[in-house]
């Protein structure tokens, strides 16, 4: 195939990216790419190696020694597997204060894009339709109200074990939300041409059935 397929799905913490994405890149078989992971797992790395995320010169150096890799949809720093330890709200903080460096953002954008060179691909975040794949095939903008993304993340992180309360992860989405809105590299916003899709009281089934008629309809078209 000449020209790849893409799908750029965009949203704000515990819209349901992730989960939404993941689906759909088992029924159009693409290649799954979570954009989130890779600034978590960047802000990971500079918590591990005790440097600091407000320093610049200290983010040069860890990204000159961030060896992060993509094998078979997982993502590991050397040979470490990431999983929950890049899930934290921590973690998330950090993410969202890497998020922020413009050195940053374009090492992650330029894995994203070279993977989307060679892999049809459908890639969750909060820049893609805008940034990384302005010409993506397919723009989704996922939304949800605040109280719904909140208990989303409640609930996940009850269920793998983690001492966690609402009311905080609530706080800490609601500022993530100002802080990835407001910045002023690649802020959080729809690209002109998305469409958007309220999740808010769906079921994931009903979610992906919407977005697959979308890209359903963009393929027919082709």
């Amino acid at each position: 195939m000449s020209k790849t397929f893409k799908v750029a799905i965009d949203g704000p913490a515990g819209s349901g990216k992730s989960t939404i994405a993941k689906e759909i890149a088992k029924i159009f078989n693409l290649y799954y790419l979570d954009s989130g992971a890779l600034y978590r797992a960047f802000g990971y790395f500079v918590k591990k190696m005790n440097f600091d995320l407000f320093n610049e010169d200290d983010i040069i150096k860890a990204l000159k020694d961030f060896d992060i890799k993509i094998i078979d949809g997982e993502y590991y720093l050397g040979d470490e597997k990431l999983g929950m330890q890049i899930r934290t709200p921590e973690i998330g903080k950090a993410a969202s204060i890497v998020a922020k460096n413009e050195k940053v953002r374009n090492k992650v954008n330029e894995i994203l894009k070279s993977l989307s060179k060679i892999h049809n691909v459908v890639i969750d975040g909060r820049d893609i339709g805008t940034v990384v794949l302005p010409d993506a095939d397919v723009k989704i903008f996922l939304t949800a109200s605040i109280e719904e993304r909140a208990r989303r993340r409640y609930k996940e992180l009850l269920e793998k074990g983690k001492n966690v309360n609402y009311e905080e992860i609530y706080k800490e989405i609601e500022k993530r939300d100002i802080a990835d809105s407001t910045r002023d590299i690649a802020p959080l916003k729809p690209a002109e041409d998305a469409i958007t899709v309220d999740t808010t009281g769906k079921d994931i089934k009903t979610v992906v059935d919407e977005i697959s008629k979308i890209i359903n309809k963009k393929i027919n078209q082709e």
